[in-house]
């Protein structure tokens, strides 16, 4: 199990910046395909982004293209996610998640992450 601890969140007005931090304890991240999720209230889980290990591919979900980005500093074990230009439907928790052996890799389903943070909450106000 891959400790995983999130923070950035926070409350914030709509048309703001914030920028999410996960820190992985682990001393061989750039073997780790990374990704972020959201539950939204009263809503699934969902994919936001995802890293491959090398930080060489990435993805936005589509709806999110343009004001998220997902990047990675594998010196720092640390993976972010910039969201810009945030509306009040962005307001969730978002996780961190983290499955080794994906260098090359981008994953982009729940079931296909075994590592998890516990969340951190983003609230964004009309």
């Amino acid at each position: 199990q891959v400790p995983l601890v999130e923070s950035g969140g926070g409350l914030v007005q709509a048309g703001a910046s914030l920028r999410l931090s996960c820190t992985a304890s682990v001393s061989t991240f750039e073997n780790y395909a990374m990704g972020w999720f959201r539950r939204a209230p009263g809503k699934e889980r969902e994919i936001v982004a995802s890293t491959s290990g090398t930080g060489t591919v990435q993805s936005v979900i589509n709806s999110l293209e343009g004001r998220f980005t997902i990047s990675r500093d594998n010196a720092k074990s640390t993976l972010y996610l910039q969201m810009n230009a945030l509306k009040p439907e962005d307001t969730a928790i978002y996780y961190c998640a983290a499955e080794y052996g994906s260098p090359w890799r981008i994953l982009l389903e729940e079931h296909e992450y075994t590592n998890w943070g516990l969340g951190v909450q983003v609230v964004v106000s009309a």
